[in-house]
């Protein structure tokens, strides 16, 4: 092993070692003094590198301006520590995506591209020295205890990891070692082109969105598949109860969670299942979206990057609250769900009031999971008061639309709304690289004020 690799695997063990031992809060308000030093060493040493944040070193992190990912994109160089430009990095990942080598650096910087499910495509940096410290990170909090073995005991086996996504990347293939035997698999070549190499691996963990993870358990289901991941992790879209089922029944596993986006490492699964925000290496400002504070969106300032700068970044994810604490003790948030994001809240006019209220997309996913298996996929576009409803069935096609019909005018009565005029339609699979979207808000009701 070279001297450079040997410090990369040594940053790795470090930053593993610390943040599973040394920064599981289980008090509040030692969780809340670690952000505050963190933050102020952040903002007095990192930040000012950045040509957006010159002069604002001492400044009240409430009083700065929140950004979001056009923010971002307009002032590019601004953002980061390198003063690197769009128009210098957009080439390197777009020559990536194209020619799908997603090993060319800029120097020692990733360059990486967003899905774009928000609508626009974002571009994010990573240095080599976070590359490897996120790769600690990341295992220090997704791994259960059970697999430890095999990343610390040079007798036994490598640990063997199979990862689904659209694009791969150096920040992802970071995970590779000699402890670690780390397989890719691109989502834009199909799943089945992936079944014999995945037999073959025979994965202890598995890591997929959750469309892949359903996919991939009724492949199992089929005779198709015969491996037995020991984790299942999902990733990149919102996991429905019922993908989860039938993961569970295929593989005999529960499906946890990884909250990650272009953004940064958001959240994660605990032992006891609870998905919680990694506030150990991040601020959060809930910026909440109703009275009795159940959901919001985040505002996130990163204080463990150092290239990219993510100061006061609004997110447009949807986080409902979990009701009650968590067994597993941690103090970071509980998070009961990633509904989805801000534009798959649909709106509807009220019908005691002359305004809009949001009908959200875990009270609506619920209503029509009472639909039963007949309801195989959908999707709900709404434009005003009319909503396109795309869905597939096994079964009567028509009976289901009447049935779902009925569930929407029964929900609607029981959140206090007019409900909407439908139009149906046959669903139809998107690329094998696009995230699930079954909810999109493209207008809302005209004229009508929208009130949380």
């Amino acid at each position: 092993m070279n001297s450079e690799r040997l410090v990369g695997t040594l940053r790795s063990v470090g930053a593993f070692l610390f943040s599973r031992y040394a920064l599981r809060f289980r008090n509040r308000q030692r969780l809340e003094a670690w952000q505050a030093r963190r933050l102020a060493h952040f903002m007095a040493r990192v930040m000012p590198h950045g040509q957006r944040f010159k002069g604002l070193a001492n400044s009240d992190l409430q009083r700065l301006p929140i950004m979001d990912k056009s923010t971002l994109m307009s002032d590019f160089a601004g953002f980061n520590t390198r003063a690197l430009s769009l128009e210098q990095v957009l080439p390197v990942a777009l020559e990536a995506e194209r020619s799908r080598d997603f090993s060319p650096t800029l120097g020692d910087i990733t360059v990486g591209l967003s899905s774009g499910t928000s609508g626009a495509q974002g571009v994010f940096l990573v240095s080599s020295t976070e590359r490897q410290r996120w790769a600690g990170i990341l295992l220090a909090r997704t791994l259960p205890r059970a697999l430890l073995p095999r990343l610390l005991c040079p007798w036994l086996a490598p640990l063997r990891i199979a990862f689904f996504l659209r694009a791969n990347s150096r920040l992802y293939t970071t995970l590779a070692s000699r402890r670690i035997d780390f397989a890719f698999h691109d989502l834009t070549l199909g799943l089945a082109a992936a079944l014999e190499r995945l037999n073959q691996q025979n994965p202890d963990v598995l890591v997929a969105p959750a469309t892949v993870l359903r996919g991939l358990a009724q492949a199992a289901l089929a005779g198709q598949l015969t491996i037995r991941p020991r984790h299942i992790l999902s990733v990149a879209e919102v996991l429905e109860s019922s993908d989860a089922e039938l993961v569970q029944q295929a593989f005999g596993q529960k499906p946890r969670q990884i909250y990650q986006a272009s953004e940064g490492f958001l959240g994660y699964s605990c032992e006891a299942g609870t998905l919680h925000l990694n506030e150990s290496h991040l601020h959060i400002e809930p910026q909440w979206l109703d009275p009795q504070r159940t959901r919001f969106q985040p505002i996130i300032t990163d204080f463990s990057r150092r290239t990219q700068l993510i100061v006061r970044y609004r997110l447009n994810d949807i986080l409902r609250v979990a009701a009650a604490p968590c067994p597993c003790g941690r103090a970071e948030r509980a998070i009961a769900a990633v509904e989805g994001r801000a534009d798959e809240i649909l709106w509807l006019p009220r019908l005691q009031a002359p305004e809009s209220a949001p009908l959200y997309p875990d009270v609506l996913r619920r209503a029509l999971l009472m639909l039963g298996a007949e309801l195989e996929e959908y999707q709900i576009q709404q434009r005003g008061l009319l909503w396109q409803v795309d869905l597939r069935t096994p079964g009567d096609y028509h009976g289901l639309c009447q049935r779902l019909a009925e569930a929407l005018t029964e929900l609607c009565a029981q959140q206090g709304l007019q409900a909407p005029s439908l139009s149906f339609g046959h669903w139809q699979a998107p690329p094998a690289q696009s995230k699930r979207r079954r909810l999109l808000m493209l207008q809302p009701p005209e004229g009508l004020p929208c009130v949380y």
